[in-house]
This record gives C-alpha cells, sequence and structure tokens, in this order.
C-alpha cells in the first residue's frame, strides 16, 4: 500500500520504471487533484479524482506526471506477481500482459463504501494493524473482484449467459446490501431458478449466495463501526431491521461485539472522527 501527494510548483515529469520477474497489478484510488502515467509501449494513464483505475505493468518504463499547482493525493495497492498467482490462480498474471508494456484493465467511480475504507487507511495512526489489514484486504477484493469472475468462469463449465446473472447477482449484494436479500428474490432478479442460482453461484465463486452475502454484510459492518458509524446505524445499512440481531451475528463471525468500536458503543456515542 502506497500513500502519495504531490503539489509541484511547475509541471513535473518522474522517470519511472517497473522491472523485476513477472507481472504488477497497481489499483489507484484517486482522492484529489490528478496525474498520468505515460509508458513506452502501451496506453497513457490518467488519475482522477474519485476514480479507482485498475492497470497491469510489465518491465514497464515511462512519466509519472503531475500539474504545477494541483494538488494530487492518491493511494495505491500494487499487487505483486506472486500476490496475484495467491489471489487469482497461477496463470493468472500471464493472462493481462504478454511481452513488456502496460495493460488498462479497468476505471469507474470509486464506491461510497469504499471511500468508508479510504478514509482510515490514510490516517494508519489512528487504526491497528489488524484493522488495517482488513480494510485494504477488503478494498482489493473489491478491485480484484472482475478479474476474478474471469479467472474462474474459464474453469466453471457454466454458459456465458448464466456468469453473467450470477456475476449480477454478486455486485447487487453489494449495491443492496441495506436491502433485504434473500437467495428467491436474488435469483428471480437476475432470471434464474433456485436450484441454478445457489449451485451456479456455489460453482463459480466457490462460496453459497448466503455466506458471501453474510461475509460482505460483516466487512463493511467492520469497515463502518472502524470509522465511527453507531452501531444502530451500522445494522441499518448492512440489511439488519434490528440492531440486537445485527450485533449478534457480528459477534459470532468476529469474536467481538460492535460496542467494542471507540465511538461506535450506542446512540448517544459521538462518531470516531478520522
Amino acid at each position: 500500500m502506497v500513500r502519495s501527494e504531490y503539489r509541484p510548483h511547475r509541471d513535473l515529469a518522474e522517470e519511472a520504471a517497473q522491472s523485476g520477474s513477472g507481472t504488477t497489478l497497481v489499483a489507484t484510488f484517486g482522492l484529489a487533484g490528478e496525474s498520468g502515467y505515460v509508458a513506452r509501449r502501451g496506453p497513457a494513464l490518467r488519475f482522477g479524482a474519485g476514480r479507482a483505475t485498475l492497470a497491469a505493468f510489465a518491465s514497464s518504463t515511462g512519466e509519472r506526471r503531475f500539474l504545477a499547482g494541483v494538488t494530487a493525493r492518491q493511494l495505491r495497492l500494487v499487487f505483486s506477481a506472486q500476490a496475484l498467482e495467491r489471489y487469482l490462480g497461477d496463470d493468472a498474471a500471464g493472462r493481462f500482459v504478454s511481452g513488456e508494456g502496460v495493460v488498462l484493465l479497468g476505471e469507474r467511480p470509486i464506491e461510497p463504501w469504499c471511500r468508508a475504507l479510504l478514509r482510515p487507511l490514510l490516517t494508519l495512526e489512528v487504526m491497528s494493524p489488524v484493522d488495517r489489514q482488513i480494510a485494504a484486504l477488503t478494498l482489493a477484493a473489491e478491485i480484484l473482484r472482475p478479474l476474478s469472475a474471469v479467472a474462474q468462469s474459464a474453469s466453471s463449465g457454466l454458459d456465458c449467459p448464466t456468469i453473467e446473472r450470477l456475476t449480477r447477482a454478486r455486485e447487487l449484494m453489494h449495491t443492496h446490501m441495506d436491502r433485504r436479500l434473500t437467495v428467491p428474490s436474488m435469483s428471480m432478479a437476475v432470471g434464474l431458478n433456485e436450484h441454478a442460482f445457489k449451485h451456479g453461484f456455489r460453482k463459480l465463486f466457490g462460496i453459497t449466495p448466503a455466506r458471501y452475502l453474510l461475509q460482505s454484510r460483516m466487512r463493511q459492518a467492520w469497515t463502518l463501526l472502524a470509522s465511527g458509524v453507531r452501531v444502530a446505524q451500522t445494522a441499518y445499512a448492512v440489511g439488519y431491521e434490528h440492531p440486537a440481531n445485527f450485533s449478534a451475528a457480528f459477534s459470532r463471525y468476529f469474536g467481538r461485539t460492535p460496542k467494542s468500536f471507540r465511538g461506535a458503543g450506542d446512540d448517544d456515542a459521538e462518531p470516531v472522527s478520522t
């Protein structure tokens, strides 16, 4: 994880080189201003505020460019070839870059719930090492999810329309986490019967829909609580109608209560400033 902030007095161009064995993936979260990277081989990349950019680098050389008088603030997650093998499979790197250069793999707006993760990561002194690792890995899971789906679909044996429906269902769990989501409602929303939905989801993603939804809700709850959101507000934000039910589920999942987070004890507690 790399945090950077530049505000040059004049236009700045820095030589940059990525060398070594294997491919490196870099996820850049633009927090303020903008910067660019011009590679000798591959596309020119632009990193703007409010955008998340994912690119693969293989023995790349180029220039990082910054505009005079503009504050460019970014957080980057850098994945080595070994990390890619661990998270995406042994042949993952070869699917993204062949030879040398840069490949732009994706760019999209930073989701609001991801912003909640970024804030505490920018002020590491307020986080414990465990909380920091959970926040960073949750961000990594989000940014690598589309690549993981591609890797898994190649060996799942499912047809493309089914894979698209299952991927849409997984995105539904993230974008509508605050709603009452059930297997019947999700399978209906994406046009699959319940058996095909449950069987296909587990085959494609290696986990049941119910377990994945619980996992996503608990990780989001951890992020909200760590940023100072109250227990009751967190419960509603991740789809629980009753805070007591949420507290019980959270305690079972993490082995600690939501109230153990500083500033999240009860409805009278003030949120922690990060």
